[in-house]
Formats: structure tokens, sequence, C-alpha cells
């Protein structure tokens, strides 16, 4: 099992920027695959972007498509998503989850990982 601790949420303009970090620990990082997923109110959590154990695959929501990068750095045993040209739709609470790699495609569904952090609240005002 891993621990998974997010950061760099808060309160940006339309059109802003902000990096989430991912901080993992307790398990070898580099055999995770990595998730990022959004709850915003009154609605399901949703799938934001994933990155393979190695950071060779990589997959988007199309709603994020464009805006926001998924990166990882295993040296540092963190995950990371940059999100551009922020919407106030993309705000939420913003986790980070984890799967051991089965060295398949990078997994979209909630039901695919194991670990999940406690969340960051972003917020996008406009």
């Amino acid at each position: 099992q891993v621990q998974l601790v997010e950061s760099g949420g808060g309160l940006v303009q339309a059109g802003g920027s902000l990096r989430l970090s991912c901080a993992a620990s307790g398990a070898t990082f580099s055999r995770y695959d990595m998730g990022w997923f959004r709850q915003a109110p009154g609605k399901e959590r949703e799938f934001v972007a994933a990155i393979s154990w190695i950071g060779g695959r990589t997959s988007y929501a199309e709603s994020v498509k464009g805006r926001f990068t998924i990166s990882r750095d295993n040296a540092k045993n963190t995950a990371y998503l940059q999100m551009n040209s922020l919407k106030p739709q993309d705000t939420a609470v913003y986790y980070c989850a984890a799967v051991i790699t089965t060295g398949g495609p990078t997994l979209k569904t909630e039901s695919g990982y194991d670990d999940w952090g406690q969340g960051t609240q972003v917020t996008v005002s406009s």
C-alpha cells in the first residue's frame, strides 16, 4: 500500500494555472501507475488524467486535453498535474490515485485504483 498526499490546490482566476503535486511514500513509487480524478460539488468523481509507471503512457479526459499535463518524477516519488487555462468548471476537489502497474493501458476508472490521497481543493473564479 502506498500513502499519497496531494498539495498545490488553491484559488485562481479563470485563465490561470496551478500545479498539483502528489507525494507518495511507503512503497516503491515506480511500481505504480498514477491517476488524477476530481469531484465537483454534487457530482460524481471523474477521471482527469493518468500516467504509466515509467511515464511512457498518458491519458486524459476530453475536457482537459490540451490544457492539463500529467507527469511524474520517480526519483522524487511524486506525480504532478499541471493545469493551464483553467475554467470555472474545473473547480473541484482533486485526488491522486495509485495502482501497481500491470504494464497495460493506463486506467480511467475509479475502481481500477487501490490507493487514494485525501484530495486538494481547486477553485477557479470567473
